[in-house]
Protein backbone atom coordinates (compact mmCIF):
# COMPACT_ATOMS: atom_id res chain seq x y z
CA UNK A 1 0.00 0.00 0.00
CA UNK A 2 1.71 3.71 -0.77
CA UNK A 3 0.25 6.20 1.16
CA UNK A 4 2.27 10.01 1.15
CA UNK A 5 2.92 10.59 5.10
CA UNK A 6 0.70 13.91 5.51
CA UNK A 7 0.18 13.13 9.07
CA UNK A 8 -0.62 16.79 10.58
CA UNK A 9 -3.96 15.10 12.43
CA UNK A 10 -6.23 18.61 10.84
CA UNK A 11 -9.15 19.47 12.19
CA UNK A 12 -12.60 17.93 11.09
CA UNK A 13 -14.42 19.50 7.97
CA UNK A 14 -17.91 19.53 7.75
CA UNK A 15 -20.22 18.45 4.96
CA UNK A 16 -24.17 19.45 5.24
CA UNK A 17 -23.55 20.24 9.14
CA UNK A 18 -22.03 16.70 9.47
CA UNK A 19 -18.23 16.59 10.23
CA UNK A 20 -15.97 14.37 9.12
CA UNK A 21 -12.41 14.07 9.50
CA UNK A 22 -10.68 16.23 6.60
CA UNK A 23 -9.74 13.70 3.58
CA UNK A 24 -13.45 11.45 3.84
CA UNK A 25 -14.63 15.48 3.23
CA UNK A 26 -12.39 16.10 0.66
CA UNK A 27 -13.56 12.63 -0.85
CA UNK A 28 -16.92 13.00 -0.99
CA UNK A 29 -18.15 14.91 -3.80
CA UNK A 30 -16.44 11.48 -5.91
CA UNK A 31 -19.29 9.80 -4.33
CA UNK A 32 -21.90 10.98 -7.50
CA UNK A 33 -20.71 9.02 -9.90
CA UNK A 34 -20.74 5.93 -7.94
CA UNK A 35 -22.71 3.35 -9.96
CA UNK A 36 -24.43 0.63 -7.13
CA UNK A 37 -25.03 -2.94 -8.83
CA UNK A 38 -28.07 -4.48 -8.00
CA UNK A 39 -26.50 -7.60 -5.92
CA UNK A 40 -24.45 -5.29 -4.26
CA UNK A 41 -24.77 -5.72 -0.53
CA UNK A 42 -24.25 -2.04 1.69
CA UNK A 43 -22.86 -2.54 5.00
CA UNK A 44 -23.50 -0.12 7.63
CA UNK A 45 -22.27 1.05 10.73
CA UNK A 46 -21.68 4.09 13.28
CA UNK A 47 -17.67 3.67 13.66
CA UNK A 48 -16.76 1.27 16.27
CA UNK A 49 -19.84 -0.92 16.32
CA UNK A 50 -18.16 -3.91 14.77
CA UNK A 51 -17.61 -3.15 11.46
CA UNK A 52 -14.60 -4.92 10.77
CA UNK A 53 -16.58 -8.21 12.42
CA UNK A 54 -19.38 -8.03 10.39
CA UNK A 55 -17.48 -7.57 7.11
CA UNK A 56 -15.31 -10.49 7.65
CA UNK A 57 -18.40 -12.25 8.65
CA UNK A 58 -20.01 -11.95 5.35
CA UNK A 59 -16.72 -11.93 3.56
CA UNK A 60 -16.07 -15.41 4.76
CA UNK A 61 -20.27 -16.41 4.04
CA UNK A 62 -19.60 -15.13 0.15
CA UNK A 63 -16.20 -17.35 0.00
CA UNK A 64 -18.12 -20.23 1.14
CA UNK A 65 -16.10 -20.45 4.57
CA UNK A 66 -13.05 -20.48 2.52
CA UNK A 67 -10.62 -18.66 5.13
CA UNK A 68 -7.60 -18.83 2.79
CA UNK A 69 -9.82 -17.03 0.07
CA UNK A 70 -10.69 -14.45 2.85
CA UNK A 71 -6.82 -13.94 3.79
CA UNK A 72 -6.31 -12.83 -0.06
CA UNK A 73 -6.44 -9.43 0.90
CA UNK A 74 -7.02 -7.04 3.96
CA UNK A 75 -9.93 -6.49 4.95
CA UNK A 76 -10.10 -3.01 3.86
CA UNK A 77 -9.60 -4.07 0.04
CA UNK A 78 -11.64 -6.68 0.37
CA UNK A 79 -14.73 -5.39 2.04
CA UNK A 80 -13.86 -0.94 0.82
CA UNK A 81 -14.86 1.76 2.63
CA UNK A 82 -17.51 3.43 0.27
CA UNK A 83 -16.25 6.99 1.50
CA UNK A 84 -13.12 6.71 2.43
CA UNK A 85 -9.87 7.83 0.63
CA UNK A 86 -6.46 7.48 2.03
CA UNK A 87 -3.78 9.92 0.80
CA UNK A 88 -1.85 7.75 -1.38
CA UNK A 89 -3.46 5.13 -2.21
CA UNK A 90 -6.69 4.30 -4.50
CA UNK A 91 -10.17 5.21 -2.80
CA UNK A 92 -13.05 3.09 -1.81
CA UNK A 93 -14.55 4.15 -5.22
CA UNK A 94 -11.48 2.70 -7.28
CA UNK A 95 -11.28 -0.29 -5.45
CA UNK A 96 -14.89 -1.31 -6.15
CA UNK A 97 -14.68 -0.57 -9.67
CA UNK A 98 -12.28 -3.76 -10.00
CA UNK A 99 -14.27 -5.76 -7.91
CA UNK A 100 -16.36 -8.58 -9.41
CA UNK A 101 -19.74 -8.91 -8.58
CA UNK A 102 -21.12 -9.19 -6.05
CA UNK A 103 -19.72 -6.62 -4.35
CA UNK A 104 -19.35 -6.11 -0.09
CA UNK A 105 -19.41 -2.42 0.32
CA UNK A 106 -19.01 -0.96 3.81
CA UNK A 107 -20.30 2.60 5.03
CA UNK A 108 -20.48 5.12 7.91
CA UNK A 109 -22.27 7.79 6.17
CA UNK A 110 -25.37 9.08 7.38
CA UNK A 111 -28.55 8.10 5.19
CA UNK A 112 -28.57 11.55 3.92
CA UNK A 113 -24.77 11.50 2.15
CA UNK A 114 -25.15 8.15 0.62
CA UNK A 115 -25.55 8.44 -2.97
CA UNK A 116 -29.04 7.02 -4.59
CA UNK A 117 -28.19 4.59 -6.24
CA UNK A 118 -26.85 2.70 -3.20
CA UNK A 119 -29.90 3.51 -1.66
CA UNK A 120 -32.00 2.37 -3.82
CA UNK A 121 -30.31 -1.63 -3.77
CA UNK A 122 -32.14 -3.99 -2.07
CA UNK A 123 -29.90 -5.30 0.45
CA UNK A 124 -28.39 -3.65 3.20
CA UNK A 125 -27.10 -4.62 6.95
CA UNK A 126 -26.66 -2.63 9.85
CA UNK A 127 -24.86 -3.12 13.18
CA UNK A 128 -26.13 -1.00 16.21
CA UNK A 129 -23.88 -1.05 19.37
CA UNK A 130 -24.28 0.27 22.93
CA UNK A 131 -23.11 3.86 23.16
CA UNK A 132 -21.07 4.07 25.99
CA UNK A 133 -19.27 1.34 24.86
CA UNK A 134 -18.93 3.13 21.57
CA UNK A 135 -17.77 6.50 22.74
CA UNK A 136 -14.67 4.57 24.24
CA UNK A 137 -13.45 2.53 21.81
CA UNK A 138 -13.92 5.25 19.19
CA UNK A 139 -11.58 7.53 21.71
CA UNK A 140 -9.28 4.80 21.60
CA UNK A 141 -9.27 4.98 17.76
CA UNK A 142 -8.69 8.70 17.78
CA UNK A 143 -5.87 8.27 19.71
CA UNK A 144 -4.09 6.02 17.54
CA UNK A 145 -5.64 7.28 14.65
CA UNK A 146 -3.03 9.77 12.48
CA UNK A 147 -5.78 11.25 10.50
CA UNK A 148 -8.22 12.72 12.77
CA UNK A 149 -7.85 15.29 14.97
CA UNK A 150 -6.16 14.72 18.67
CA UNK A 151 -8.80 13.65 20.48
CA UNK A 152 -7.79 15.59 24.11
CA UNK A 153 -9.15 14.28 27.75
CA UNK A 154 -11.54 11.34 27.08
CA UNK A 155 -13.81 14.18 29.50
CA UNK A 156 -13.63 16.34 26.50
CA UNK A 157 -13.64 13.45 24.21
CA UNK A 158 -17.44 12.43 25.33
CA UNK A 159 -18.87 15.98 25.61
CA UNK A 160 -17.80 15.68 21.75
CA UNK A 161 -19.15 12.49 20.87
CA UNK A 162 -22.40 13.56 22.61
CA UNK A 163 -22.92 16.79 21.06
CA UNK A 164 -22.03 15.37 17.44
CA UNK A 165 -18.98 16.62 16.77
CA UNK A 166 -17.01 13.74 16.04
CA UNK A 167 -16.27 12.47 12.76
CA UNK A 168 -19.82 11.20 11.38
CA UNK A 169 -21.44 12.99 13.64
CA UNK A 170 -24.37 12.17 16.01
CA UNK A 171 -24.55 8.35 16.88
CA UNK A 172 -27.72 9.01 18.75
CA UNK A 173 -28.89 10.28 14.92
CA UNK A 174 -27.37 7.77 13.03
CA UNK A 175 -29.13 4.65 14.80
CA UNK A 176 -32.31 5.93 14.80
CA UNK A 177 -32.61 6.53 11.12
CA UNK A 178 -31.20 3.42 10.20
CA UNK A 179 -34.05 2.03 12.41
CA UNK A 180 -36.45 4.09 10.80
CA UNK A 181 -35.32 2.74 7.69
CA UNK A 182 -35.54 -0.73 8.55
CA UNK A 183 -39.38 -0.73 9.50
CA UNK A 184 -40.01 -0.18 5.63
CA UNK A 185 -36.56 -1.42 3.63
CA UNK A 186 -35.18 -4.86 3.36
CA UNK A 187 -32.33 -3.75 6.12
CA UNK A 188 -30.52 -6.30 8.54
CA UNK A 189 -30.52 -4.71 11.56
CA UNK A 190 -28.05 -6.63 14.01
CA UNK A 191 -26.79 -5.43 17.39
CA UNK A 192 -23.12 -6.28 18.73
CA UNK A 193 -24.20 -7.71 22.10
CA UNK A 194 -26.36 -10.49 20.43
CA UNK A 195 -23.34 -11.33 18.14
CA UNK A 196 -21.37 -11.42 21.13
CA UNK A 197 -23.62 -13.06 23.04
CA UNK A 198 -24.78 -15.55 20.33
CA UNK A 199 -22.44 -15.67 17.18
CA UNK A 200 -23.58 -18.60 15.40
CA UNK A 201 -27.40 -17.88 15.83
CA UNK A 202 -26.99 -14.11 14.35
CA UNK A 203 -24.43 -15.18 11.34
CA UNK A 204 -27.46 -17.98 10.81
CA UNK A 205 -30.02 -14.27 10.86
CA UNK A 206 -27.36 -12.79 7.79
CA UNK A 207 -27.12 -16.67 5.99
CA UNK A 208 -31.05 -16.24 6.11
CA UNK A 209 -31.04 -12.87 5.18
CA UNK A 210 -28.34 -13.01 2.14
CA UNK A 211 -29.24 -15.93 0.56
CA UNK A 212 -26.48 -19.02 0.67
CA UNK A 213 -27.36 -22.27 2.27
CA UNK A 214 -24.07 -23.25 3.97
CA UNK A 215 -23.43 -26.59 5.57
CA UNK A 216 -23.62 -26.92 9.37
CA UNK A 217 -19.82 -27.68 9.56
CA UNK A 218 -19.05 -24.65 7.39
CA UNK A 219 -21.19 -22.11 10.01
CA UNK A 220 -18.90 -23.25 12.42
CA UNK A 221 -15.86 -22.60 10.61
CA UNK A 222 -16.97 -19.25 10.01
CA UNK A 223 -18.01 -19.12 13.42
CA UNK A 224 -14.49 -19.78 14.55
CA UNK A 225 -12.74 -17.99 12.12
CA UNK A 226 -14.92 -14.54 13.09
CA UNK A 227 -14.57 -14.78 16.53
CA UNK A 228 -12.35 -11.31 18.55
CA UNK A 229 -9.70 -13.65 19.62
CA UNK A 230 -8.94 -14.87 15.81
CA UNK A 231 -9.58 -11.80 13.84
CA UNK A 232 -6.97 -9.81 16.45
CA UNK A 233 -4.34 -12.20 15.45
CA UNK A 234 -5.00 -12.05 11.42
CA UNK A 235 -3.46 -9.58 9.98
CA UNK A 236 -6.02 -9.68 7.42
CA UNK A 237 -8.38 -8.37 9.82
CA UNK A 238 -6.32 -5.98 12.21
CA UNK A 239 -5.17 -2.80 10.08
CA UNK A 240 -1.51 -3.80 11.42
CA UNK A 241 -0.37 -3.61 7.44
CA UNK A 242 -1.27 0.19 7.85
CA UNK A 243 1.76 1.69 7.92
CA UNK A 244 2.34 3.08 11.82
CA UNK A 245 2.24 6.85 10.17
CA UNK A 246 -1.76 6.31 9.74
CA UNK A 247 -2.16 4.05 12.34
CA UNK A 248 -0.06 3.88 16.34
CA UNK A 249 -0.95 0.61 17.46
CA UNK A 250 1.63 0.97 20.28
CA UNK A 251 -0.89 3.91 20.71
CA UNK A 252 -3.80 1.68 21.26
CA UNK A 253 -4.36 -1.68 18.95
CA UNK A 254 -7.23 -1.09 15.98
CA UNK A 255 -9.18 -4.46 18.07
CA UNK A 256 -8.62 -3.71 21.17
CA UNK A 257 -11.45 -5.13 23.19
CA UNK A 258 -14.84 -6.69 22.21
CA UNK A 259 -16.09 -6.43 25.87
CA UNK A 260 -19.73 -5.90 26.41
CA UNK A 261 -19.58 -2.82 29.31
CA UNK A 262 -16.05 -1.87 28.91
CA UNK A 263 -17.34 1.35 29.50
CA UNK A 264 -18.37 0.58 33.21
CA UNK A 265 -14.44 0.55 33.83
CA UNK A 266 -13.96 4.34 31.70
CA UNK A 267 -17.22 6.17 32.70
CA UNK A 268 -17.14 8.26 36.21
CA UNK A 269 -20.71 8.53 38.09
CA UNK A 270 -20.69 12.38 36.66
CA UNK A 271 -19.99 11.12 33.01
CA UNK A 272 -22.93 8.49 33.36
CA UNK A 273 -25.12 10.84 34.86
CA UNK A 274 -24.53 13.60 32.34
CA UNK A 275 -24.32 11.05 29.67
CA UNK A 276 -27.89 8.87 30.79
CA UNK A 277 -29.49 12.50 30.78
CA UNK A 278 -28.28 12.98 26.86
CA UNK A 279 -29.39 9.88 25.80
CA UNK A 280 -32.63 9.95 27.33
CA UNK A 281 -33.61 13.68 26.03
CA UNK A 282 -32.20 12.29 21.88
CA UNK A 283 -33.47 8.82 21.88
CA UNK A 284 -37.02 9.77 23.00
CA UNK A 285 -39.89 8.14 21.35
CA UNK A 286 -37.25 5.79 19.69
CA UNK A 287 -38.08 2.36 20.57
CA UNK A 288 -34.47 0.82 20.05
CA UNK A 289 -33.54 -1.34 23.39
CA UNK A 290 -29.55 -1.46 24.04
CA UNK A 291 -29.39 -4.18 27.00
CA UNK A 292 -26.51 -3.29 28.79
Amino acid sequence: MVMDQDTSRPPLEYVKGIPFMKYIAKGLGSLESFKARPDDLLISTYPKSGTTWISHILDMIYQGGDLEKCNRAPIFTRVPFLEFPIPGAPSGVEILQDIPAPRLIKTHLPLALLPQTVLEQKVKSYVARNAKDVAVSYYHFYRMAKLYPEPGTWDSFLEKFMAGEVSYGSWFQHVREWRELSRTHPVLYLFYKDMKENPKREILKVLEFVGPCLPEETVGHIVQHTLFEEMEKNSVCNYSTVPITFMDHSISPFMRKDIIGDCKTTFSVAQNERFDANYAEKMAGCHLTFRS
